[in-house]
């Protein structure tokens, strides 16, 4: 029981304790003897326990034999000094479970797997952290169990030497220190907030409130809230993200008394989207910055004005439809990670607004009769954009192109077919507009 703090155990030795010596034979060393068994069963605050190596059973020989004191003063079998060696007996064995996303401590249930030894077989026990496991030299495995958590095995190794080096950052054993990280399952609430799984079970209202193709998941989690539950307490039940908890109040309740409900409607989405796959770190990063990026866009396009843009997004973008199209052909078989029709939706987007922009065809042209960018730095930017998007090469290159299809190809003929064939990586679109460019004399 040593290091345990169990209350059964704790409620005798008090009882123990609180017998006077009108009772029996109560005298200064069975008091001591009380208070000792009271500290042991508190080692170290419930972190610590005793080992089993020679210097940790001759330590507590010496502090516990041979018997006790009548008095403070009687020191004719024992010195009081001796009773403080029980510490070096000690070992830290505690093991307390983190939540790697928040980085709290956590209830989790683990198993615990005991060596076979002499003098009796291999056994397993189950424990709840934080508690403490048994000596390295007899331990052989620890897994994490339990719906909530995903699960981990981390086999270990018996040794000689100490059982935790604390604060050594270089060590490789997860019991460094005694804390073993964990990560939470989608849906599922930590033991802490829902003893019993009974706040879990929102997440299963979640999946229905999106089940229904006749109404979108927006509309659907807003009648929810309005009846019994909060979009907040529902990502709550997913995460315990504060920032993602933040935006569930923010975006997808909040912006329900402002003007413009497609982003509100687009938040509910992509929210569900994010916590039901356990892809939070999209959220923000891809959905969120692709949608403002191309509905900023669209914004300027209708007064005219366009500010300074990222010149990596077209890049990015691409990358993200390449990924999709590798899906789709089966080049790649594992699972997506952004909606293929969220993607085809901005891409319809950033085409419309390549088609309205009205200095964008006459810097083109420019640009492919003499080379040179634009002098403002928002149409350079928006140049820049059309050329990565379609994949037009530089104008040298579209140059010589164009003089050896010339060279060979019959005159009044499309030049569109041998383009294509010369051209592979531009875009259909980027191909035609080369091929309008033909039909007027080129700029030198």
């Amino acid at each position: 029981m040593a290091g345990s703090g169990q209350l059964q155990t704790f409620r005798l030795l008090r009882y123990l304790r609180g017998r006077s010596s009108a009772e029996g034979q109560v005298n200064y060393g069975l008091q001591m003897a009380v208070s000792l068994a009271i500290g042991f069963l508190f080692l170290g605050g419930g972190t610590h326990s005793f080992s089993t190596s020679n210097s940790a059973i001759a330590a507590l020989l010496i502090t516990l034999y041979p018997r006790l004191p009548t008095g403070p003063n009687d020191n004719r079998c024992h010195l009081q000094a001796f009773r403080h060696l029980y510490v070096i007996a000690t070992e830290p064995r505690r093991v307390q479970t983190v939540d790697v996303d928040t980085g709290l401590p956590v209830y989790c249930p683990l198993e615990v797997t005991v060596a076979e030894t002499e003098y009796y077989d291999e056994t397993n026990y189950c424990d709840v952290t934080p508690c403490l496991l048994p000596e390295r030299s007899v331990l052989k495995n620890v897994r994490v169990c339990g719906p909530r958590y995903w699960p981990q095995l981390i086999k270990i190794t018996p040794e000689d030497k100490p059982w935790w080096r604390s604060g050594d950052k270089t060590d490789p054993d997860p019991f460094n220190g005694g804390v073993l990280y964990i990560k939470r399952k989608v849906g599922s609430c930590s033991y802490s907030d829902d003893p019993i799984g009974c706040q879990s079970l929102l997440s299963r209202a979640m999946h229905e409130v999106c089940d229904t193709p006749s109404t979108s998941c927006s509309t659907q989690l807003n009648r929810a809230s309005h009846s019994s539950f909060r979009v907040d307490q529902l990502v709550s039940t997913f995460s315990a993200n504060p920032s993602l908890i933040a935006f569930a109040k923010l975006c997808c309740e909040s912006w329900k008394d402002r003007s413009n409900g497609n982003f509100q409607d687009f938040c509910s989405q992509v929210l569900y989207e994010c916590m039901s796959k356990d892809r939070p770190s999209l959220l923000q990063q891809v959905y969120i910055s692709f949608y403002t990026i191309v509905e900023s866009m669209w914004e300027h396009l209708k007064i005219g004005q366009f500010p300074f843009y990222d010149s990596l997004f077209p890049s990015s973008l691409k990358v993200a439809l390449a990924y999709s199209g590798a899906l789709v052909d089966g080049r790649i078989s594992s699972g997506g990670i952004i909606q293929a029709t969220f993607l085809e939706s901005l891409v319809k987007r950033v085409d419309n607004i390549f088609a309205e922009l009205p200095n964008l065809k006459a810097n083109f042209v420019r640009y492919l009769g003499t080379g040179k960018w634009p002098d403002a730095q928002s149409d350079a930017v928006l140049l820049s954009w059309y050329l990565q998007w379609y994949s037009i090469p530089p104008p040298l290159v579209v140059a010589s192109t164009v003089e050896k299809i010339k060279r060979r190809a019959p005159t009044g003929v499309s030049m569109l077919p041998l383009l294509r064939l010369l051209l592979p990586t531009t875009h259909l679109v980027g191909l035609m507009e080369i091929e309008k460019l033909q039909m007027m004399p080129m700029r030198s």
